[in-house]
């Protein structure tokens, strides 16, 4: 054999050994690929499927979200997510668009790691929880917050004293003041106040969806609650020229003294207008939360109780709050009726009269109230 075909034919075997191998490299990387791709779908498979699933379906404690006004199925799933009620954001939003889900309504939320998309879906269309509580607590208007701790002591397995030393301890008020801080300040800790959360303790029912919520959880939704009904009013309050625990302060003398929102109105400019003639406020619920008792008559000599809440020892406002308040209690300080009464008083049935000087105030008394009312405190001097 020649060289040439010697040459040609070891070409021929070479070129041969090339393509095997190269056919088996191939079929490697196919066989390597079509691995990778098959590890992969079961992967997405399981991880979707995960996605799908509740945070955590024996959790069931609840998670307070905000939902603001304008946000987006993004903006919702991504808060969703901060708050570990959904897995993944972007699962969530598939999920939403595939079911063709919209409109999510804004407002504030109680979910729990337990609840299914579906359910969260369902909470956001129509602005309510889909599961039902296991506990509802009713705060009415107007209480203080000892009358707060006795409500939840009788729902839950804390005690009254154990509430009020959570709401009085100093190093969690603290951390409540940075964590709401466009509602609480340090001035909540003066040492004349009696309780620092005296006030900011929203009034209204509350849906608890385990059995034994902490302290903590409860008095952090309250106040959150507080925060957000004044910062919807910021603008209002800031055209008072008055912080924010004087505005609360006085919407819980108004919500104490007055029976109805326009009575309400008419106080609240009644006390406006004392406080500009420098006159003292002189309203009976200081008086009895001073005394730290509640009393059908407030009598003369209660008025000598010392205290920076007694009203008819102390100049302008109190030391703060007496009480939680009516929404419309808020509302009436922010916007009072304009009036140049600066005294009133109410008859057995709750009618009030007004009055512009102490003389006819005594009148309206004489006419009005029962004739063994000279146990009824009158305001003492005529404005300077």
């Amino acid at each position: 054999m020649s060289d040439f075909k010697k040459s040609y034919k070891e070409r021929l075997q070479h070129r041969s050994e090339e393509a095997t191998t190269v056919r088996r490299i191939v079929a490697i990387v196919l066989a390597v690929l079509a691995v990778l791709l098959i590890i992969g779908i079961i992967s997405g498979y399981f991880y979707i499927k995960s996605s799908l699933q509740p945070v955590d379906p024996d959790d069931e404690s609840q998670i307070n979200v905000e939902v603001p006004i304008g946000s987006s199925t993004s903006q919702i799933a991504s808060i969703l997510k901060d708050n570990d009620v959904i897995k993944n954001e972007l699962i969530f939003r598939f999920y939403t668009k595939f079911k063709n889900e919209t409109g999510f309504q804004a407002g504030d939320y109680s979910f729990t790691a337990s609840m299914t998309l579906d359910e969260i879906i369902e909470s956001l269309k129509t602005g309510k929880i889909v599961k039902e509580p296991v506990v509802r607590v009713t705060i009415p208007e107007g209480r203080n917050l000892e009358q707060i701790a006795q409500i939840y002591a009788e729902e839950f397995e804390f005690s009254e004293e154990e509430f009020l030393e959570t709401a009085n301890d100093e190093e969690y008020v603290n951390e409540l003041i940075e964590e709401h801080s466009t509602l609480l300040t340090d001035e909540v800790l003066d040492d004349d106040i009696r309780y620092p959360l005296e006030g900011y303790l929203y009034a209204t029912t509350y849906d608890y969806f385990v059995e034994d919520p902490s302290i903590e959880q409860i008095i952090d939704e309250m106040v959150s609650r507080t925060e957000a009904t004044v910062s919807e009013r910021s603008e209002a309050i800031e055209e008072r020229d008055m912080s924010v625990h004087e505005i609360i302060t006085m919407a819980s003398l108004v919500e104490n003294e007055a029976p109805n929102e326009d009575s309400r109105k008419e106080i609240a400019g009644v006390f406006y207008n004392r406080l500009e003639e420098d006159m003292m406020l002189q309203t009976d619920p200081t008086v009895l939360y001073a005394l730290g008792e509640h009393k059908d008559r407030v009598l003369y000599e209660d008025l000598e109780v010392d205290s920076p809440y007694n009203t008819y020892q102390v100049e302008g406002i109190p030391a703060g709050p007496i009480s939680s308040f009516n929404v419309n209690s808020l509302d009436a300080v922010l916007e009072p009726t304009d009036s140049d009464y600066l005294y009133f008083l109410a008859n057995d049935d709750g009618e009030i009269f007004y009055s512009e000087t102490l003389d006819e105030h005594n009148e309206l008394r004489e006419e009005h109230i029962n004739s063994d009312s000279d146990e009824e405190p009158l305001p003492e001097d005529e404005p300077e």
